[in-house]
């Protein structure tokens, strides 16, 4: 579980499904209302209080996206105002507004653009020539919707190899970050940057 202030009433959970696995939980179990899912939030909650100082009084948004073969990005968002009355209750009782979304789009993050290109030349050769490229905040963004032409998991670990799943969502970098590359972003990077 990684855990990343966003602003002060907001933060970005990411869970892997060995998270999830070691919770005695699976991805579909996130989508019913139990007593396991609601302790993963509590546990959440807990965590992110003691490592980021994220305090919650009253009401929270959950925003839960979950990324094929990767993980789940949760967003958490205080919505509760402060008020000496609450406190004596915070510690037994959180209101929570859960919004699940599920994604089948492929989108990694990326330290250099060298790494890009390595890769491109490996997506390359394996058949795959779509994906949209976006810079944002000093890293790189690859974003792929297209089917990929080997199974998903073998998809995953090659683009693992290079980079990792973004725990950043696409809405964010398209509405803040760089596209780059719109189209064909794997055939055009093999183009100009041929191996050598």
């Amino acid at each position: 579980m990684r855990l990343e202030r966003l602003t002060h009433n907001k933060i970005k959970i990411f869970l892997t499904f060995d998270d999830l696995m070691d919770r005695g939980l699976t991805k579909e179990d996130l989508w019913k209302d139990t007593f396991k899912v609601h302790q993963l939030f509590r546990d959440m909650i807990e965590e992110a209080s003691e490592e980021l100082g994220f305090e919650v009084n009253g009401s929270i948004a959950v925003e839960v996206y979950s990324l094929p073969a990767q993980g789940m990005v949760v967003i958490v968002t205080n919505e509760g105002e402060y008020d000496e009355m609450e406190e004596e209750f915070s510690d037994d009782y959180i209101e929570m507004q859960v919004t699940l979304d599920e994604s089948d789009d492929i989108f990694y993050e990326f330290q250099t653009f060298e790494d890009v290109i390595q890769l491109a030349h490996r997506l390359y050769a394996i058949g795959c020539l779509d994906g949209t490229l976006y810079s944002y905040q000093n890293r790189f963004y690859l974003h792929v919707a297209e089917e990929p032409p080997i199974p998903v998991d073998n998809f995953i670990a090659l683009l693992a190899e290079f980079g990792s799943p973004s725990t950043i969502t696409i809405h964010r970098v398209q509405e803040y970050g760089k596209k780059l590359i719109e189209h064909r972003a794997i055939e055009q990077l093999v183009h100009y940057f041929p191996a050598g």
